[in-house]
């Protein structure tokens, strides 16, 4: 018998969609609402959580497109200075106000929080203002959440957490002040870059690779620390390895070998580490008391192989004074991660095959199917690119598209002008030191002297 109801019920629910989503929501109040009990355990009738997700349509003009517009570009400059004049006319009105982060807001929440969420939304136009203002969470707002945080560079829930109450609750005064600092950095790259060249914007933590004016690829990126800051710099890709080693920098042998040896005998075997004296001999880590310093007089190096090597499959060769370049990593899920700050200033690229085929698009021989075949074998193999592809690493925290978008980013390295200098005096205005020089000022292609191989960097 009760299955026979709730066929029933679904049928009807099947029935009342297509008359329209009132009546869905009504039929699901009927049939969904809860025992007295449960309310009773709640504060009010429904406490903080809805009965049911209304479903409504989002908003169509909601959803996010990837623009195929460089940031590095004139048409981004433009755009970021109309953005400029748009968020000046939000500021003259009042900006807007923080939403309570007392709880996750998500589908079916309901409370003022809600309602403080709603207008925030509409503020920035992430929301239509005709969306209402409900105290429930619906479907316009998750869609209206969803486009706040492809703004912003977070994975697109829909839920309020963390991350999101943060971004939601930089106030708009500062977000004008990012966009005018960022228009300055932008107009310094407003010379030709080049008909191919690659931007890594770090605090965005991605990287794109731009063609006749058009973006080819995107990749999600790891880049520097906060205390292991990637540096802007302008250089070029010069050669790629195949399968490459990775050499254990001499401030990890003391802070994390000698430990892992300590616990684990085996743990340099297990690993593919090598271990070489200064004659360049292969030494059995067996031979060195680890429970002494004596590790630190040797050389470790891991064999290639993609699922261990901590370079992943490929890295990519730059010119530059900072001993960092760019690879690929076996811990692929770091690319799911809203926070992506974990590398010690290297760059480490997301899809690097569709990178690297498109960075040796020109080199003859070189096709995707052979750079499929070279890391396959597993051997160490070079390839020069036949034209080296400028390659610029910008800090640029906030920008505007030319389809009316406005994109900001977490500004990690605090180079906006909002955080302490080094001494704890209070910063420079904004605009003041975004005119100033980078806390690393970018290196030329030109003046950059070519580097013998370098060592790792820090895993």
């Amino acid at each position: 018998m009760q299955f026979k109801v709730t066929e029933d019920l679904a049928r009807a629910a099947r029935s009342a969609w297509r008359r329209g989503p009132a009546a869905a929501a009504l039929l699901a109040g009927l049939w969904i609402f809860p025992p007295l009990h449960a309310q009773a355990a709640s504060q009010g009738p429904f406490g903080e959580q809805a009965e049911w997700a209304q479903r409504y349509d989002a908003d169509p003009r909601l959803a996010v497109s990837r623009s195929s517009t460089p940031v590095l570009s004139p048409q981004t400059a433009a755009a970021t200075e109309q953005a400029i004049t748009t968020y000046q006319q939000i500021v003259a009105k009042g900006g807007w106000q923080p939403v309570p982060a007392t709880h996750v807001l998500k589908l079916g929440v309901n409370g003022p929080a809600v309602v403080a969420l709603r207008q925030r939304l509409a503020a920035s136009d992430d929301l239509d203002a005709t969306a209402g203002s409900s105290p429930i969470f619906d479907s316009y707002v998750e869609a209206g959440v969803k486009h706040f945080q492809a703004r912003h560079g977070l994975l697109e829930t829909g839920i309020v957490s963390k991350e999101t109450f943060a971004a939601l609750n930089v106030p708009a005064d500062v977000r004008l002040h990012q966009l005018e600092i960022n228009l300055v950095r932008l107009r310094s790259y407003s010379g030709n870059l080049g008909d191919r060249f690659v931007t890594a914007n770090i605090p965005a933590m991605a990287v794109e690779t731009v063609e006749n004016g058009v973006v080819a690829t995107r990749h999600e990126a790891g880049v520097g620390k906060i205390d292991r800051q990637s540096p802007v710099m302008m250089t070029k890709a010069i050669d790629i390895n195949f399968n490459p080693y990775w050499t254990v920098p001499p401030s990890l042998i003391k802070k994390d070998m000698i430990p892992r040896m300590q616990k684990d005998p085996n743990y340099l075997t297990e690993h593919k580490i090598r271990i070489f004296n200064k004659d360049n001999q292969e030494v059995e880590p067996s031979s060195i008391d680890w429970n002494t310093n004596d590790a630190v007089n040797y050389r470790y190096r891991q064999d290639p192989g993609g699922d261990i090597n901590s370079l992943g499959v490929v890295r990519i060769n730059i010119n530059n004074p900072y001993g960092v370049y760019m690879h690929d990593t076996p811990e692929k899920g770091v690319f799911g991660d809203d926070f992506r700050f974990v590398s010690s200033g290297c760059i480490r690229v997301q899809n690097v095959r569709d990178y690297v085929t498109w960075l040796l698009k020109d080199t003859p021989g070189w096709d995707r199917e052979h750079i499929d075949e070279a890391i396959r074998s597993g051997e160490r193999i070079d390839a020069k690119i036949a034209t080296p592809v400028p390659v610029y690493w910008v800090y640029i925290t906030a920008w505007g598209a030319p389809d009316g978008l406005v994109q900001f980013r977490e500004d990690i390295y605090q180079r906006d002008g909002f955080g302490p200098t080094a001494d704890g005096a209070a910063s420079a205005s904004p605009l003041q030191q975004a005119i100033q020089p980078e806390a690393q000022a970018p290196v030329s292609a030109a003046s950059a002297r070519t580097l013998e191989p370098m060592n790792d960097e820090e895993q």
